[in-house]
């Protein structure tokens, strides 16, 4: 695999409004756990539509990974031109900040929002261009914008092998526990009481 589309959950839909969230450092650790075999195999882009979100926080792993792994190209390909401009200010800066560093940037509609069509045209874009998807995504969390991606991708995975990659929440709670209780040490913990 030598480009690889991530995206997932917008911010929102997980409950978080802003980077201080304690689960966005979880999510990152599971999103890095499943890109650093796929770069040892040759993975050389990483692709996202740079909503806010596991797309940013995606871009910003990958952005720390191409200290240790020099030859990673990062892109965000949006559906519009200006997705950002009516976030939050703090919003936009988090997001100017990752696009200053990325390797390719471009809108697939050069004009603003005007349609649907627009998300269509771009998640189509993003499929053709890529051999396989990271999605985050848990189907028994309801109902999510990530839901139409799963299923475009999941097509293209039966039709042609497009290569399937999901995390769930179940996955991102390991990486919790295991952050959390790590480095906790039960046979010490009796030892004392």
């Amino acid at each position: 695999m030598k480009n690889l589309l991530i995206t997932g959950y917008r911010a929102h839909e997980l409950g978080i409004f802003d980077q201080k969230h304690k689960g966005i450092p979880y999510i990152r650790r599971a999103i890095e756990a499943r890109l650093i075999p796929l770069l040892e195999e040759g993975l050389e882009w990483i692709i996202t539509p740079g909503q806010y979100g596991v797309d940013l926080w995606a871009c910003e792993t990958a952005l720390e990974l191409k200290e240790q792994y020099p030859n990673l190209k990062l892109s965000i390909l949006t559906a519009f031109a200006g997705q950002e401009e009516k976030w939050k200010e703090d919003k936009q800066e988090y997001y100017r900040s990752i696009v200053n560093r990325l390797d390719y940037y471009s809108s697939v509609s050069k004009q603003p929002f005007s349609g649907a069509w627009q998300f269509q045209a771009r998640d189509d874009l993003l499929l053709r261009k890529t051999d396989g998807i990271l999605l985050v995504y848990d189907d028994e969390a309801g109902d999510a914008s990530p839901k139409y991606m799963k299923t475009k991708a999941l097509r293209k995975h039966a039709e042609e092998g497009y290569g399937f990659i999901a995390i769930g929440a179940e996955e991102i709670q390991n990486v919790a526990s295991e952050q959390t209780y790590g480095d906790f040490d039960y046979d010490d913990e009796i030892r004392q009481n």
